[in-house]
């Protein structure tokens, strides 16, 4: 395992292109990514996380027109992408070709889909592969002592040591200050629905839509 500083981010791409593991620091908290259309880089982090593979992990796209070329984005969907991202929403979207989506299978169909801001983002932008992104914490640990995600690169080594996942490379970016989940909107139908409240707040997302956005 390689630890990297945010300028060297060219290096992380470089290690998701060639199918490893990569830790990136958010302002929510540190993501392990992979290349999205690799079955066995991805399956590993589900498989190191405990993660039941029905919870599909984030899609992070470049940019709104290479979304666009991927999913189909229906008005509200539109409208939350334009006033949201690059930020911490996620949106569940269908695929325009099912083709594209058997071989994404990790990020789902519909596909949970962000736009990230800060190092995710350009880990993204620079990566040659599609990059698919969740927390770096073992899924379903909510016991009195689960401290959630890391936020924190002792916390990332705390993670990986009980994993056991092998990562490439680990973008060192200090400490995480957020410590908190994405939104996520349902935009598989017309009508967006709210899925999980977030950073981005119920309120906001009604703001946008000139509604109020129910619970899916």
């Amino acid at each position: 395992m390689r630890i990297v500083y945010p300028g060297e981010l060219d290096t992380a791409a470089g290690a998701i292109e060639a199918g490893g593991l990569v830790i990136v620091p958010t302002n929510r908290w540190y993501m392990i990514c992979a290349d999205a259309s690799n079955a066995d880089a991805a399956g590993s982090i589900f498989e190191g996380k405990r993660r039941p593979t029905g919870k599909s992990l984030a899609y992070v796209t470049p940019s709104l027109t290479v979304c666009e070329q991927h999913f189909q984005l229906g008005a509200e969907a539109r409208r939350l992408a334009q006033q949201f991202w690059p930020g911490d929403l996620a949106l569940l979207l269908p695929w325009r070709d099912p083709e594209d989506a058997a071989c994404h299978a990790a990020v789902g169909s519909p596909a949970l889909t962000t736009m990230a801001p800060g190092f995710l983002g350009e880990l993204a932008a620079r990566a040659k592969v599609p990059v698919a992104a969740t927390t770096a914490n073992i899924s379903g640990d909510a016991g009195p002592d689960d401290r959630g995600p890391a936020v924190t690169l002792d916390e990332v080594h705390t993670f990986l040591a009980a994993s056991g996942l092998t990562v490439s490379v680990v973008v060192d970016g200090g400490v995480c200050p957020a410590a908190n989940h994405m939104t996520i909107v349902d935009c598989f139908t017309p009508e967006a629905k709210l899925v999980r409240t977030g950073l981005v707040h119920q309120r906001a997302v009604n703001a946008v839509l000139g509604r109020e956005v129910r619970p899916s």
